[in-house]
């Protein structure tokens, strides 16, 4: 079997999970597995799977220069509400919800990032 994923490291997984219980919810995954203290996973409907969790090899987490974490949903409302669900729980506001013409006349999306600093966009289309 072959599972598509991302893994975003924490250092905190209590304030992690915090933020990322809604956020989730919000792009439509469900907790699929929780190892206690270790790592969660959330799943997405199609098979997809986002790990949050602590380094494997024992050294503090820390975000990347330039990545982010995309997640595509099928509407504004998703891109607002995973927006917001990101800054009601502890995220940053790294690009509020709107076209971003730049990236293409039908693209619309959000930026947030995780409590940890992790950047990730929440995107749609924009029917013309």
């Amino acid at each position: 079997m072959t599972q598509k994923y991302i893994a975003i490291g924490s250092n905190d997984l209590d304030r992690s999970y915090a933020y990322y219980d809604p956020v989730m919810t919000a792009l439509g995954a469900k907790v699929a597995f929780e190892y206690a203290g270790i790592t969660k996973c959330y799943k997405f409907p199609d098979g997809f799977c986002v790990w949050i969790g602590k380094p494997q090899n024992g050294e503090a987490a820390a975000p990347g220069n330039g990545h982010t974490a995309g997640f595509s949903v099928d509407s504004t409302d998703a891109v607002d509400l995973a927006y917001a669900a990101a800054l009601a729980n502890g995220g940053s506001d790294e690009g509020a919800p709107g076209p971003r013409p730049l990236y293409g006349p039908d693209f619309y999306g959000a930026y947030a990032r995780d409590p940890d600093g992790n950047k990730m966009s929440f995107v749609t289309l924009i029917a013309a």
